[in-house]
């Protein structure tokens, strides 16, 4: 199977509802699905080379799933025929299970998802989520907002603990609230973006209550109620990423060194952003906080030395018996 850059015009063409295709073998929708991951600007976080060999194929297929998933959401400048497709996606992943899967991302999805017994709620929820941005661009209240992250972030988290097989309840809470909390951090350095895409993240219920009109947002006007109402926002991200402070952290010696770094990388990088957002004084209208490659080196060398620390108490623990 030639593979040339991933281009979802070209490829939904090649693999569409409406294509010919005849399917392909398995080692094939792998090629083709680390090339996507390879390939895009925007990786999935947590594939890198610091995953372990054995897993980085069942990340690659996930991470092609979600990059399709958001390209038909987004990239085809059609919300009618958006909304078409990611039926089509989410009926064709839910097919997939069975057998018989002839797209290349679904081929090698359904190999990862037999392997991990992954279920099939974490593909619907982020579905469903993409289909809401074809008709909802503003939300009345948090609440609103929380539930739409609740499948358009959180489900991320869960898949990878279900590739690192530790899919329990309690890393579900903290994985949500840390994804919920990137997602939001996100959102907070993205308002100029997302404005001129017609999107509005910050609720209406948290405007009302400093006095920052939707005409102003409209007007990106930068007065001392925006500035106090970003202030608000970033402290209630802070606090879903709180978990990862210290004395509160999650047990990472369960996961493999290298995804333990990836995993805290991921949750420090939303902090990071955060403080960016401070330190210009939440001015997201003037200027986009940005989290630099001297930042990521940073953060990276960081995260691998708690791993080393993790790893030498556990060695500790272990000789003393505890």
């Amino acid at each position: 199977m030639a593979q040339g850059r991933y281009d979802i015009q070209i490829d939904l063409r090649r693999f569409g509802p409406e294509s010919d295709w005849p399917g392909c073998s398995l080692a094939e929708a792998t090629a083709y699905c680390r090339g996507v991951a390879l390939g895009h600007y925007e990786n999935f976080p947590v594939v890198s080379l610091l995953l372990p060999r054995a897993m980085r194929d069942d990340f690659y297929a996930i991470y092609a799933w979600c990059r399709w998933a958001d390209d038909l959401g987004d990239e085809l400048g059609d919300r009618a025929r958006s909304q078409e497709l990611l039926a089509w996606w989410r009926e064709a992943t839910r097919a997939s299970r069975g057998g018989g899967a002839r797209h290349p991302v679904l081929v090698a999805l359904a190999h990862t998802v037999a392997r991990h017994q992954i279920p099939q709620e974490p593909f619907d929820d982020l579905v469903s989520a993409f289909e809401q941005d074809q008709v909802v661009q503003d939300y009345a209240t948090m609440a609103q907002l929380l539930d739409y992250c609740r499948r358009s972030a959180n489900p991320v988290g869960r898949l990878v603990l279900y590739l690192c097989r530790r899919a329990t309840e309690q890393n579900f809470r903290w994985s949500d609230s840390i994804c919920t909390g990137l997602q939001l951090a996100n959102f907070w350095q993205d308002v100029a973006r997302d404005q001129a895409l017609g999107r509005v993240y910050l609720p209406a219920e948290d405007c009302a209550r400093f006095g920052y009109t939707r005409q102003q947002w409209g007007a990106r006007e930068e007065n001392p109620a925006f500035l106090e109402l970003m202030k608000y926002e970033v402290e209630g991200a802070r606090r879903l990423l709180s978990p990862w402070s210290p004395g509160r952290e999650p047990e990472l010696r369960q996961f493999p060194w290298r995804v333990q770094v990836d995993l805290e990388m991921f949750a420090r990088g939303g902090e990071r952003i955060l403080e960016r957002i401070a330190g210009i004084g939440y001015r997201v209208w003037s200027r986009r906080p940005v989290v630099t490659g001297w930042d990521a080196v940073g953060l990276l060398g960081r995260c691998v030395g708690h791993a080393a620390v993790r790893a030498w108490r556990g060695s500790r623990d272990a000789a003393r018996g505890d």
